[in-house]
């Protein structure tokens, strides 16, 4: 999609967002899983994607939200979602036979993309290319409605920010993460997921996160990540949309929704990332999976 640079502001926080999680959130689920990996991991990804730096995940954390809108990247673009057929608030659910559609899904690009970047016999030039689409795409699965199909996953949900006219998707993709965080630069990507890092070590999530790779399996990535896109359509239900549409649209959201909204957001971006690390570990070990019980 190519924008007119002179197209009104109101107009362009109308248009679906582009990036799920923004920037922001992608570069902070991406370091989140660098402070992760296994020492062999880093190494490993840092030789695939050519980058020695500790940026190396960030760096790339955004490149398949770009690339779906080039001429030759337009097949990805329903990779991004799974468009649950549900009926929020009154039921949240996501069934990958009903809800990934003919061209794909979120669900089975992670197992299309995992499966190449396992495969030796393939160049690393699309090992490369793999990794980058895992990247974003454990990230995309991980906001809320990018597992909802209602209202093109509320891009057609017009509502306000503090004075801002957007959508309920820019909203959860943007509004909320850089409201917390107080800006968009890689730094504060950065200093976001040291936070969550140390929430995820020693904080507020130390008791859960192990728990959070329950039934994570290298040989079947559908039930794995079809868990996780179930538990972030379970937020529109809770969170995102708990009156339905009405209570969200034309409202704002800076407020109460805003506050109500934080601490999800924070546990999403930070589940994405841990999830993340572990499933980068299992690519470059060999395993398939872990213990939680540890």
């Amino acid at each position: 999609m190519k924008l007119l640079s002179l197209a009104p502001a109101f107009l362009l926080a109308a248009l679906p967002s582009v990036h799920s999680w923004g920037g922001l959130g992608h570069e902070t689920v991406a370091y989140v899983a660098a402070n992760f990996v296994h020492s062999d991991t880093k190494a490993y990804f840092q030789n695939l994607l050519g980058d020695n730096s500790d940026d190396y995940l960030a760096a790339v954390a955004t490149w398949a939200d770009s690339f779906r809108y080039s001429h030759e990247g337009r097949f990805s673009a329903p990779l991004h979602f799974i468009d649950a057929e549900d009926d929020p608030p009154n039921s949240c659910s996501v069934k990958f036979d009903r809800d990934c559609g003919d061209s794909g899904c979120v669900v089975s690009a992670i197992k299309n993309y995992t499966s190449q970047l396992l495969d030796p016999s393939l160049d690393k030039d699309s090992r490369n290319t793999a990794a980058k689409f895992i990247i974003q795409f454990v990230g995309d699965i991980h906001q809320p409605l990018h597992a909802e199909n209602v209202d093109r996953g509320g891009n057609s949900i017009h509502v306000l920010f503090g004075r801002a006219h957007t959508n309920l998707h820019h909203v959860w993709d943007t509004s909320i993460p850089e409201k917390i965080v107080g800006g968009y630069a890689l730094a504060d990507a950065k200093k976001w997921a040291a936070s969550l890092t140390t929430e995820i070590q020693s904080g507020s999530y130390r008791s859960v996160a192990r728990q959070w790779l329950a039934g994570m399996d290298l040989n079947d990535p559908v039930s794995t990540t079809l868990t996780w896109a179930t538990e972030s359509n379970a937020i529109v239900c809770s969170t995102v949309m708990p009156d339905g549409i009405e209570g969200v649209e034309n409202q704002d959201l800076s407020g109460d929704y805003y506050d109500a909204a934080v601490p999800v957001v924070e546990q999403q971006v930070a589940r994405g990332g841990y999830r993340l690390a572990h499933w980068l570990d299992l690519v470059a070990t060999g395993a398939t999976g872990f213990n939680t019980e540890l």
